[in-house]
This record gives C-alpha cells, structure tokens and sequence, in this order.
C-alpha cells in the first residue's frame, strides 16, 4: 500500500467510524422530539434495543465474512446497509417503521466497528503504526460522544431541520468513506472458494439475540423467573451448546474456538466483558445520579467530563502499547476501575462539583480510553493474520455481551434496593400500596411534569442516591474480576528493530515476546 493511498484509506475508515459512533448520541438526544411527532412513547426503548441487538449479533458474523471475502467488499455492503437504514429512519412515519429501519442500521453498525479496525491492521506498514492509529480511531469514538448528544439537540430543535436529520446527517459522511475507499484500497483476490459455516452463523446470532433479550427484559418488563426470562435464557443456552458443537467439527467455523487457546486473546476478551460492564451500568446511572440525586438540570456537568478523556485516553493507549506490555495497561485500568467503582459509590448530593468531576476523568481517561485501542492491539497482534477481522469483532461483541449483563444486574440492584426503601416508607407514612410500585423507579426525580411533595421528594432522592451507591458496586466487582485476569494473560508486547531491506531501506522488523507471570 503506498503512502498516498493509505492516508485515504484512513480518512474513509476515520469518516465511516465517527459516523456510525455518532449516531447513537445523537438519536438518543432527539428521542423526545420523535416521540412527539410520530407518537409510540410505550415503545421508545426498542429503538435503541433494536440497534443493538442488530449491531452485536452480526458484528462476529462481518469480522468472519471479511476474513473470507475481503475486508473492503464487507465494509462497503455494512456502510451500505448503515446508509439506507438512516435514510429509511429520516422518512419513518410510525415508531415500529423507525424501530425496524433501525434494525437495518444496527446490522449494517455490527460490519463498520471491527472491520475498519482490521483494515488499519491489514494496510498499515508495521505494527506499531497500526497501534498508534487504532488509538486515534477508538479516540474518534471519544469525539462523537462529547459531539453526539450537543449536535442532535440542535439538529433536532432547529425549526429548519428537526429530528429527521439526525439521520440523514449520515449520508454525506457515509457516500464520501465509500467513495474514497473505493478508489483508495486496493485488495488481492483469493483463487480459493471460501466455505460459509450457515449453521454456526445461524447459531450464533439467535443465541446472541435471545440472550440479550433476556437481559434486557428480565427485572424489567418481565420478572427474572417469569416463562419467557426463563424460556429465553434455556434458548440461548441450547443455542450456545450447539454452537459450539457445530463448531469444533466446522471446516471453516465462523468464530474458530481455537483463537481462544491463546491466553492473551482470552484475557482480553474477559477484561473487555469488565469493561463494558463498568461503562455501560455507568452511561446508563450517571445521568440519573447528575439530575435526581446531586440536581443538575441536565448530565452535560457528568456525563462530558468522562467522554472528553475517553477519547484522550484511546488515542494515548494506542501509542503507549507500543512501549509497555498489554498486560500492564489493562491491570492499570482495571485497578483504578476498582477505585474509581468504589467512589462513585460514596457520591452524594453533598458531594463538591469538582470532586464528581475528578471521578469522571479518571473514569473515562484510564479505565475506559486506553482499552478501546490497547484490546483491539493486543487481540489482533495475538492471532494469525487469517483471523484479524474475526479477533478485531471479538473485541466489541464481548464489550457488548459485558455492557448488557452489567447494566441488567445494575438495573435489578438499583431498582429492589429503591423497592425495599419505599416499602418501608410506606409503613411509616400511610402511603397507598399502588403508589409504591409506580414511584419505585429512580427516574422519578428526572421528570419535571410529576409534582412530589417536599418529604416524598427528599425520602426519594436519598433512597436512590443509597440505590445507586449499591448499583455501582457491580462496577467494583466487574473491575476486580478484570484486574485478576489482566494480570494472569502474560506478559506480550512487540519490539520494533531496525533493519536494512535488500535495496538499503530501512523496515521494520515485529519480533514477539511472550513472557509469562
């Protein structure tokens, strides 16, 4: 690949990236003008489970296919599909319209993620440089967090535009990543027909799909021991056990099992399954911690404080796995995730702004920004280079599969915490039954139009201000399982040497040190 090409190469993978990341910030921040134009409050949650059902149970399907097929005929067909789901989204006219177009989005999110990563790997001309632009890419990540939510209330507010256009905002930034890798990447084309593994893919994504389900429903529209939690989870467990029957006897297993021979790549797999736990329980409370319990108008003062440095963190992990062991880098990040667990757990209404603040940028500056790039390094330079688009979507899928469960036993804590506090002010204050059940819910105290009274107002902010302190301790477990398998993955990192070419030109050489605990 020459210089010239690989700089456009990298601006259509940065402009696919910061696209498709952007475009969860900004849905979220213009839901309230959707719901007032098409209506279907009762199920505005399906529009972001939706996407994410459609994004994770594809997104090892895509990395797989491109090892296959090529990295830039499957980035092309996911970009595709992206596209023509925003446009659909922009012209929905009912909330399942929105809610399926949204489907076509995710499936088409579940290709961009991984396989722009293993292009950067497959193009780049050493190692090292692919680290350091897999930081700058996870940092783009960063970027459209601090963007996403400031952007989509003003596309969405503005008279001239309005909540549409917070889809259609993808289509220039999505035809011009096209174009340019079209013209910019230039792949080699195998002799040898690929074998598809149909029954493993099949598998796989429905034992995705009805796990997530399960956790997403489970404590919420369902009782964890109702018959669909139940049914749901008994599904994927079947789906699970014959998946990995199909395949350990597959020709061309769409996820190789033995990649996970290798103790790095299984311990990164595991610290990532830490991580989103951590941040997605952490996405999903901070705002509500921000409003109800500390009493900001809005999660801006919480929320971006964290986003900034996650994007500074991921770009310095990117340059700083070339220099230290992965191992080291994770168990950093997994031992302040510890702390930092524990101190969101001590935050009050009491608690100094700047105090808060200082959380947040430890949060996202060294537990969760150095793992966006060090866990894609670590994993793809692990592995045969057969198998880089498949290890690259590894990463996401378990940060995914982490973030879901981590947020679910959060939501089940928070919500039976808050429960047992309202029951038992109602013993004291003659509350009726029936209001127990509707105020138990901590995003109560987020909404303007509901009236409390003064007593109910401050027994509820201090019962999910004690909720959220046990909620987020799942956090401290997560990080402490983390820091654990961080440092038993071993100890291996890449060493760059010079060396003269048979033309006198200096390249470099990757020399693999695997040194163990």
């Amino acid at each position: 690949m020459q210089d010239k090409r690989m700089k456009y190469v990298v601006l259509a993978m940065a402009l696919g990236l910061f696209m498709s990341s952007l475009d969860n910030t900004i849905v979220s921040a213009s839901i309230n003008e959707v719901i007032k134009d098409i209506g279907g409050f009762e199920k505005m949650s399906w529009i972001f489970t939706a996407y994410m059902l459609a994004a994770t149970s594809t997104m090892l399907v895509f990395g797989k296919m491109s090892d296959l097929f090529g990295r830039k005929k499957f980035y092309m067909i996911g970009i595709g599909l992206f596209l023509l789901g925003s446009a659909l989204c922009g012209m929905a006219e009912t909330i399942d319209q929105l809610i399926f177009y949204r489907v076509i989005q995710g499936i088409g999110s579940g290709a961009i993620f991984p396989i722009s990563f293993t292009i950067i790997y497959s193009v780049s001309t050493s190692p090292k440089q692919a680290a350091k632009m897999s930081g700058v890419f996870a940092g783009i990540f960063g970027i459209s967090s601090v963007l996403g939510p400031q952007i989509g209330t003003w596309i969405s507010e503005a008279s001239w535009l309005g909540w549409r256009w917070c889809f259609y905002v993808n289509l220039p930034f999505g035809i011009l990543s096209m174009i340019t890798l079209f013209f910019a990447l230039k792949e080699s084309k195998s002799d040898k027909k690929p074998k598809v593994d149909y029954m493993g893919t099949l598998l796989l994504i429905s034992s995705t799909v009805m796990l997530l389900l399960g956790l997403e429903w489970g404590g919420k529209d369902y009782d964890w021991n109702s018959v669909p939690i139940i049914g749901l989870f008994a599904g994927a467990a079947i789906s699970i056990a014959l998946f990995v029957w199909v395949e350990l006897r597959a020709e061309e297993p769409v996820l190789p099992l033995s990649i996970f021979k290798d103790r790095m790549v299984l311990g990164t797999s595991v610290v990532v399954f830490c991580q989103g736990a951590i941040m997605f329980s952490a996405i999903t409370y901070l705002p509500i911690l921000s409003v109800a319990v500390i009493g900001n108008e809005n999660s801006n003062s919480v929320l971006t404080p964290m986003m900034f440095p996650i994007m500074v963190g991921a770009i310095l992990g990117g340059f700083l796995c070339t220099k230290i062991r992965f191992r080291t880098i994770m168990a950093v990040s997994m031992g302040t995730g510890i702390v930092v667990a524990y101190l969101l757990g001590t935050i009050t209404h009491k608690t100094d702004q700047w105090a808060v603040t200082m959380i947040m940028v430890a949060l996202g500056l060294i537990v969760l920004g150095p793992l966006m790039s060090v866990s894609q390094n670590a994993v793809a330079q692990s592995v045969d280079a057969r198998y880089i688009g498949i290890a690259s979507s590894v990463v996401g899928f378990w940060r995914s599969i982490g973030g879901v469960m981590g947020a679910a036993i959060t939501a089940t804590i928070v919500n039976s915490h808050l429960k047992d506090k309202m029951n038992e002010f109602m013993a004291t204050s003659g509350m009726p039954a029936g209001q127990v059940e509707k105020m138990a819910k901590p995003e109560i105290l987020m909404q303007d139009e509901i009236k409390l009274p003064p007593e109910v107002a401050s027994f509820l902010r201090d019962a999910v201000e004690s909720a959220l302190h046990n909620g987020f301790y799942v956090g401290l477990v997560a990080c402490s399982i983390g820091l654990v398998v961080a440092l038993s993955v071993g100890g291996a990192k890449y060493v760059f040497a010079k060396k003269t070419g048979p033309e006198g030109v200096h390249e470099e050489k990757k020399e693999r040190e695997l040194v163990t605990t």
